[in-house]
Order: structure tokens, then sequence, then C-alpha cells
């Protein structure tokens, strides 16, 4: 008989095997890693001036749905004023329906706004309830595409302002309103 034989085989080299997947895997993160620092934004945070208010950060719900409501009526103010000549009352605005002039449920609870015109070149709201929502003062430019002026004062024993000047304003503790648009302007931020 024979004798039966024995024949040993190698493993066919692992440590090469290993060697490779890791190489592919840091290859890999190396890439996705670029990739997100190629990509990335950086997200600088904008600060506002002690006499300013973020109008998405520091105004109440009440507060930000009146502020909303003076932008948008600020375009029909303009218009208005084109084609009249002048500039509209606050109670033709409110006979107009233009919120937050119009007294409807919504304005009662935002604070109950008494609105009136300052020397033709404002509008003061009067906050009945400083606690829900500050005064307003709205100023308006010569020109229909500047930027809205909005300011606002939490002081609940306020009369309407006699000089519009900013260092008055700023003196009487009013704040000015700010909008920011950033990147952290909605919840989702999509690519």
């Amino acid at each position: 008989m024979s004798t039966p034989t024995t024949q040993v085989v190698r493993p066919a080299g692992a440590g090469h095997e290993t060697l490779y997947v890791l190489l592919l895997c840091l290859t890999i993160l190396a890439v996705a890693g670029s990739v997100v620092l190629w990509r990335g934004e950086s997200h600088e945070v904008s600060s506002v001036s002690s006499h300013q208010l973020d109008a998405r950060r520091d105004l109440s719900a009440s507060e930000q749905g009146i502020y909303a409501d003076l932008r948008v009526t600020l375009d029909e103010i303009h218009l208005l004023r084109q084609e009249q000549q002048a500039l509209p009352t606050p109670e033709l605005l409110a006979e107009e329906g233009f919120a937050p002039f119009a007294r409807d449920a919504s304005s009662v609870s935002r604070g109950g706004h008494a609105w009136q015109m300052l020397d033709a070149k404002a509008y003061f709201g009067r906050s009945q309830m400083p606690t829900v929502a500050g005064s307003f003062l709205l100023r308006l430019s010569a020109t229909a595409d500047a930027a809205p002026d909005i300011w606002l004062n939490r002081t609940s024993t306020l009369t309407a302002p006699a000089d519009l000047s900013d260092a008055a304003l700023e003196s009487a503790g009013w704040q000015q309103v700010i909008a920011q648009f950033d990147a952290g302007v909605t919840r989702q931020h999509r690519h």
C-alpha cells in the first residue's frame, strides 16, 4: 500500500487582500471628505446693532405678523400714493382691508394697534396691549423701491414720536427691525 501524502496548501496572501481593502476604504473616505469640504457652505453668523432687532429671532409671533403685514402693505401704500398724489390715511387703508390697519380679529389679537399718520412721512401704530406686541413705526421714503423702514418700541406708556430721525428714535427707545436672509432662513436647506 501506498502511504498517504499530505500536501500543505498555504493561504493566498490574506495580508495583501486586507491591505487592498484598507487602501480602497481610505481612498473613498478621502474623496468623500474633499467633496464635503469643496461643496460645504460657511454659515456666517450676522449680528445686529444694539438699536436693531432681527425680524426672525427677536420678535414675538404677533410682532412678526404685524411686521410681515407692514412689508406687504407698503407696496400698496406706494401704489395708492402714486394714484392719489397723496399718502393714504390709516382710515383709508383700513377701509380697503389692508392689514394691519384693518380692524379685524387678527389685528385685535395682535395688540389692537391704533394707527395714525405722522407728518405725511410715517405711520405710527400704538399698541393697546404692549405685552402681546409693541408699538410700530413705519417710516416712508420717497422711492417705492427702498427697503422698508420699520421700528418697534415695547414701552407701555408711549406717545407718537415728534422727531423721526434715527438718533431721536434710538434715544426714545425705538429699535429698527431688520430682515436678514441667510442660509438659516429656512429649516430645510436644499442644494
